[in-house]
């Protein structure tokens, strides 16, 4: 997922799409210490993912405060 991509997301879709990925992060971190992940970039990415979601979540908690 593109920052310009999260960005656009309303607040109540960035918290859905948080909440998603972190049960995302869960499986695969679950399929990893059985020794069944596919892709062990995939937890990489979903990490950064996560990043994305909640610097784009805090950035509009703060852009609200200065308001």
């Amino acid at each position: 997922m593109k920052p310009e991509e999260v960005r656009k997301l309303s607040d109540s879709e960035l918290s859905r799409k948080l909440v998603d990925l972190k049960a995302d992060l869960f499986t695969l971190r679950f399929q990893s210490a059985i020794n069944q992940l596919e892709n062990p970039m995939r937890i990489k990415s979903v990490k950064k993912d996560i990043a994305r979601v909640k610097t784009v979540q805090r950035e509009r908690e703060l852009a609200e405060r200065r308001a």
